[in-house]
C-alpha cells in the first residue's frame, strides 16, 4: 500500500480530515524548503504538496506565479526539487510528498528517468496540471511501475463523462478545484462543493481533496465535512513571503499559520 493510501486509511479510521499544505519548492530559497517542509509536518500537515517552479504556471494566480519567479531566479529545477525531497526523506519517511507542476519539465527530464528518480527519492504522487487524461498513459505507465500515484484535477465544469475518464486512470486521490479560475481566487462555496463531491463519490472510491479556494481555518472547516482532505496553498505561500519581507522566522510563521487550520479541522471532525 502506498504512503498516500495508508495515510488516508489511517485518517479515516480516526475520523480526521487530511490537511495538505502547498508550497513552492525553492521559494524563498532552496535552502529554506527543507526547513519549511519539516515545519509543516510539525504543525499538522498529513501530506505535502510541493510545487515545481515553472515559467508559465497557467493554473496559478499571482501569489504562486510570483513564488515560481522567485524560485526560478534561485536556479531551482526539477532535478533540484527531487534533491530537496531526498534531503527531506533523511528525517521523514512517513509523510507523503506530492509534486504539483506542469508537463514540460518532466518531458525534458524524460518520462522513464523521471519516474525512476522520483521513486528513488521518495515521491509518492504527481499532479500535472496541463496533462489531460487522454495524453496521460505514456507517463502514467512509468509512474505505476514505480508505485507513484498520478493525481488528477476535477473542476466545477468537468462533465460526468470526463469525470469517469479521469477516475479510470487516477490513483491516490482526486483533487477537486472548488472555484472557477486560478489559485488564490475567491473562497470556496461549501454548498457548491458539497453538490459536486456527491457527484464525484458516485464515480469513484478514491479519496476527494478540495483546493484552490481554501484560504484559512474557517474556509477549511466549512468544506471539511464534505471531503477527505483540504489543500491550502496561496495563503500559505503569501505568509512565507511576508515572513521573508519582514525578516521574520519563516518556520515560526508557517507554524502560526498552519496550526490553527489543523486545530479547526480536528474540532470540526
Amino acid at each position: 500500500m502506498s504512503r498516500i493510501s495508508s495515510t488516508y486509511r489511517t485518517l479515516k479510521q480516526h475520523n480526521r480530515t487530511a490537511l495538505i499544505p502547498f508550497i513552492t519548492a525553492g521559494d524563498p530559497a532552496p535552502q529554506d524548503t527543507l526547513e519549511i517542509m519539516q515545519a509543516l509536518v510539525r504543525h499538522g500537515a498529513d501530506l505535502i504538496e510541493l510545487g515545481v517552479p515553472f515559467s508559465d504556471p497557467m493554473a496559478d494566480g499571482p501569489v504562486i506565479q510570483r513564488a515560481n519567479e522567485r524560485a526560478l531566479k534561485q536556479g531551482i529545477s526539477l532535478a533540484g526539487v527531487l534533491q530537496l525531497v531526498a534531503q527531506f526523506r533523511r528525517s521523514d519517511t512517513r509523510t507523503p510528498v506530492i509534486l504539483m507542476g506542469y508537463l514540460n519539465p518532466i518531458e525534458v527530464f524524460g518520462y522513464e528517468q523521471f519516474a525512476v528518480r522520483a521513486a528513488a527519492v521518495g515521491i509518492d504522487g504527481v499532479i500535472i496540471v496541463d496533462l489531460p487524461p487522454e495524453e496521460a498513459p505514456p507517463l502514467n505507465g512509468h509512474l505505476r511501475d514505480k508505485q507513484i500515484d498520478q493525481i488528477f484535477l476535477v473542476t466545477p465544469t468537468t462533465t460526468e463523462r470526463r469525470i469517469e475518464s479521469i477516475a479510470g486512470i487516477a490513483s491516490g486521490f482526486l483533487y477537486y478545484v472548488s472555484v472557477k479560475g486560478t489559485t488564490g481566487g475567491k473562497g470556496a462555496d461549501p454548498v457548491e462543493v458539497n453538490d459536486r463531491l456527491r457527484l464525484l463519490r458516485r464515480k469513484t472510491d478514491l479519496p476527494l481533496a478540495v483546493g484552490f479556494g481554501i484560504k484559512d481555518a474557517d474556509t477549511a472547516a466549512r468544506v471539511a465535512g464534505y471531503c477527505d482532505a483540504v489543500v491550502i496553498g496561496s495563503a500559505l505561500v503569501e505568509t512565507i513571503h511576508a515572513a521573508v519581507t519582514k525578516g521574520g522566522d519563516i518556520a515560526a510563521q508557517v507554524g502560526s499559520f498552519l496550526a490553527p487550520v489543523r486545530n479547526t479541522l480536528d474540532k470540526a471532525a
